[in-house]
């Protein structure tokens, strides 16, 4: 009997290929080189009067974004510090009115002064959630991986009425619904991002959220009472909200996912917490020591240079500001190099990216966004990094 075999009519069946293991997100920043970077930024913000921190949060972006790696390829920061001063001076332009007309009325309507705060709080919240998003939109704008450029669209304003409306709700339950709150809002900002022609999404849910820190909630009040649990419960929330976050980003086809153990930032806060000590004692020292001197020099008492109303000593106090000044100068430097460059290596260094080759073909789309909504969110102190 003879054997036949039968072979399929057509061109073979297209066998697609296994899919790529998880790419490595990589940060190779060398941790002195921020430093120095820094430490002459804040030297620099002080005889400026501060008007040099725009041009130091840009070079603390380019350090973070250029040495941030997935797959091999570095990130790009392409936002210059002409953009940020300028955004800054057009929101001040629009703030500053805001101010004056609120404290002209506020004159005017002397015995309505208890209730007078409430409105200028709930205009401010509103423009703070609106600096915020804008900010973040700013900032994608100007972020490139492999030529190509994130970018944003939506509405400032839907997210400003909606963070109210959530911030609400919060109150309302005593913080209980503060994840549902960053669920809907994050779903909200990451729907409306995009990386070239990829469209963004969060299937982060509240629920999840809840689950991982209902015991922080339920606990919050014992580490009020008892100062030194709040770094550890603080920490522990932050470490378990950005693995949540990361976990639920989507891009297209690409997903993160983020092993971040929940006691990844117990030691960041500790040491911020010991250099505050540290600096809080320095500076109580150097005014002693600024103290004793001038008593001296000046053959006085202690009484004549040290009234019950404070300093009575000029030069005392000329002394003491820049004691207060340089303090916060080296505390600017420790939260920058603990709380920005240190956090921002540990995120990385525990986070994978799936689905890389989604991002293979991306064409490029979106425009540019202006610099006013980091001008308001450097205005009214709610910018990130």
């Amino acid at each position: 009997m003879n054997d036949f075999q039968w072979a399929p009519v057509g061109p073979p069946l297209p066998v697609s290929p296994p899919p790529l293991p998880p790419a490595r997100v990589d940060f190779t920043g060398d941790r002195g080189d921020f430093r120095r970077l820094v430490t002459k930024g804040a030297a620099l913000e002080l005889v400026t009067f501060g008007f040099y921190r725009f041009w130091l949060v840009t070079d603390i972006r380019r350090h973070l974004w250029s040495n941030t790696s997935v797959n091999g390829d570095a990130a790009e920061y392409t936002g210059r510090a002409k953009e940020l001063l300028l955004g800054f001076l057009f929101a001040l332009a629009i703030l500053v009115p805001i101010y004056l007309a609120y404290f002209l009325v506020t004159i005017e309507v002397e015995r309505f002064q208890g209730f007078a705060s409430t409105p200028l709080f709930i205009s401010f919240y509103a423009f703070g959630q609106f600096a915020i998003y804008r900010a973040r939109r700013y900032r994608l704008t100007r972020t490139v991986w492999r030529g190509v450029r994130f970018w944003m669209d939506g509405s400032g304003w839907a997210y400003s009425l909606r963070a109210m409306l959530w911030g609400l709700l919060v109150f309302l339950t005593l913080g209980l619904a503060l994840p549902w709150r960053e669920a809907s809002l994050e779903r909200y900002k990451m729907q409306h991002s995009h990386y070239g022609d990829l469209n963004g999404d969060f299937v982060g849910d509240g629920w999840t959220f809840f689950k991982r820190g209902w015991w922080l909630w339920l606990l919050s009040p014992v580490a009020i009472i008892i100062f030194p649990l709040a770094p550890f419960f603080y920490a522990e929330f932050k470490a378990r909200q950005w693995r949540w976050w990361l976990s639920g980003i989507r891009i297209g086809g690409v997903s993160l996912e983020s092993k971040l153990p929940h006691d990844a930032f117990y030691g960041l806060y500790w040491k911020v917490i010991g250099w505050t000590m540290l600096l809080s004692m320095a500076l109580g020292m150097y005014v002693s020591i600024c103290t004793a001197l001038v008593v001296k020099l000046g053959g006085g008492s202690l009484e004549d240079v040290v009234g019950g109303d404070g300093f009575n000593s000029i030069p005392l106090l000329a002394l003491t500001v820049i004691g207060y000044f340089a303090m916060a100068l080296a505390f600017n430097i420790v939260m920058r190099v603990y709380l920005q460059r240190d956090l921002w290596a540990k995120v990385l260094e525990t986070t994978h990216v799936h689905g890389i080759e989604a991002a293979a073909n991306v064409r490029a789309s979106g425009e540019l966004a202006s610099a006013l909504g980091e001008g308001f969110a450097d205005g009214l102190d709610v910018a990130g990094f």
